[in-house]
């Protein structure tokens, strides 16, 4: 092992908090219980900043695939603070494949790209066409976060809409982004749920998150409730 990936590992290590990597296992079924290490995500966040920058970074950022969990998390963190966009969506990439959790995916939010929309937008565009599903959850969810205020176009929904798979976190990243998309966009979005645009279960979801949303209106939750597709 080598020595940089040894020191982060022995102070992830002293970070850590078993019982809350405990707490992590059971929300994140899929990673195993024992790649957990149980360092909290405040903790991680400063360590990142403390890494980024230093000549252990980019040694961390190659040792791919990371072993644990936290590692994982690390690496997002670092990421996000990336620098300029073009080095940031380099190292995005490259660690994309890797990615194996909604955790990290949905924690994964390089800064530069709320700077660089226009430049973001092919490769957000080639991600949710990938066949791996936190790829595509991960173009979703940059779709969410930056192009459903100013940058909004009626495009993004209708390709966001046309997304099909039997993937649970892809399903549930449609809706996440669909419930968000009608709290700020809303008359723009409710033809795909009054049209039935989106599989059943993505389409009762997004109602469902919709509904609890405080950014939704009480008149458009009873609309909203009105639409569910009742199993028959």
């Amino acid at each position: 092992m080598d020595k940089a990936i040894e020191q982060i590992r022995n102070r992830l290590s002293e970070l850590a908090d078993p019982e809350y990597g405990e707490f992590q296992s059971r929300l994140i079924p899929n990673v195993e219980n024992a790649l957990f290490i149980g360092v909290r995500t405040p903790a991680l966040r400063a360590y990142a900043k403390e890494l980024y920058g230093t000549e252990e970074a980019p040694v961390f950022m190659k040792d791919l695939p990371h072993k644990y969990f936290d590692e994982n998390q690390l690496h997002a963190f670092i990421l996000d603070r990336a620098k300029p966009f073009d080095y940031a969506i380099e190292e995005v990439e490259k660690f994309l494949p890797y990615v194996d959790n909604w955790a990290t995916c949905d924690q994964l939010s390089p800064a530069i790209f709320k700077k660089n929309k226009e430049q973001l937008l092919p490769h957000i565009l080639a991600w949710i066409r990938s066949d791996r599903v936190y790829t595509v959850r991960f173009g979703i969810g940059m779709l969410m976060a930056h192009y459903l205020d100013e940058a909004f176009d009626p495009e993004y929904p209708e390709l966001v809409s046309r997304i099909r798979s039997e993937e649970y976190y892809i399903n549930m990243m449609i809706a996440w982004y669909f419930a968000t998309a009608l709290a700020k966009q809303y008359d723009a979005v409710v033809p795909y749920i009054e049209d039935r645009k989106l599989s059943p279960w993505v389409h009762n979801k997004t109602i469902q998150k919709a509904v609890e949303s405080y950014r939704i209106t009480d008149e458009q939750k009873e609309y909203l409730r009105s639409l569910r597709i009742k199993k028959g």
